[in-house]
């Protein structure tokens, strides 16, 4: 009888190990930035002004204009360049870029990669992250948030990667949350990833992993919302809620995001 019983918790246990530790190697979207000009309009389009009357500030006080304008994005020397200037327009002192693959790059599950040098400075707040397409579940943070890679220029080095779900989420100090040290993570790039199965997140910087969720099989889509498609993002805020938490230094601009390449694995 006791042996049984192991048998089965083995069982369990490694089925439950295999679900967690897929292995995504088919290159299936990328992104290399190799034409310089304007980033291919076949994989990106972009969120555009302060997200008013929606959710002005994008939701979070942040203090920029997002337009596509070449200043603010371009592809130069085989990075797309995402940068961020102290100017005004649209009633805002600043303007920046949030590029978005919405309906042109939209995955379930996978293995999301991008190689990336961020800025440095207080009140700057890049982000890589990841939205739901279909919004099926109701809106922010009803359908999920994957947060990637998030960086705030007043807390140097300290990389942020986290989810966001109904029960999950920063409004209610409930986000799930990792975080890692990274000396000198603003001087160089750095290859930001996660690995998004049916069943788990994984985070990982240059290939190692610093932070896992794993699906609650109790739980329904208020814990996990991770079953359905989402898109990429990549921005550069100025202040806000938590980029501007400390003050913005109003003596550094520009300041820019450079990306080296996109890979999307499934």
């Amino acid at each position: 009888m006791k042996s049984t019983v192991l048998v089965l918790l083995v069982f369990v246990w490694l089925n439950l190990f295999s679900q967690n530790q897929t292995t995504f190697n088919k290159l299936v979207w990328s992104d290399e930035f190799s034409k310089p000009g304007t980033p291919d309009t076949t994989k990106w389009s972009y969120d555009l002004g302060d997200g008013c009357p929606k959710v002005c500030g994008w939701g979070n006080n942040e203090l920029e204009y997002y337009t596509q304008e070449p200043k603010n994005v371009r592809i130069e020397n085989g990075k797309l360049i995402i940068e961020a200037h102290k100017e005004e327009i649209g009633g805002k002192q600043y303007t920046s870029t949030r590029i978005v693959t919405k309906l042109k790059g939209d995955w379930l599950y996978g293995r999301v990669e991008v190689k990336a040098k961020l800025p440095r400075g207080k009140g700057t707040w890049p982000a890589i992250w990841m939205l739901s397409t279909d919004w099926k579940y109701g809106g922010w943070p009803a359908s999920g948030e994957i947060d990637i890679m998030e960086h705030v220029g007043y807390d140097p080095d300290v990389l942020h990667g986290t989810i966001h779900t109904e029960t999950y989420n920063h409004g209610k100090g409930t986000q799930k949350e990792g975080k890692i040290t990274v000396p000198g993570l603003m001087d160089d790039f750095h290859v930001y990833a996660i690995n998004w199965s049916k069943n788990a997140m994984d985070f990982f910087v240059d290939g190692k992993k610093y932070h896992s969720v794993t699906r609650d099989p109790k739980e329904d889509f208020k814990g996990w919302p991770f079953d359905q498609r989402f898109h990429l993002i990549m921005n550069l805020a100025v202040g806000g809620n938590w980029g501007g938490k400390m003050g913005v230094d109003e003596s550094i601009w520009p300041k820019r995001m450079e990306v080296e390449y996109v890979r999307i694995y499934q």
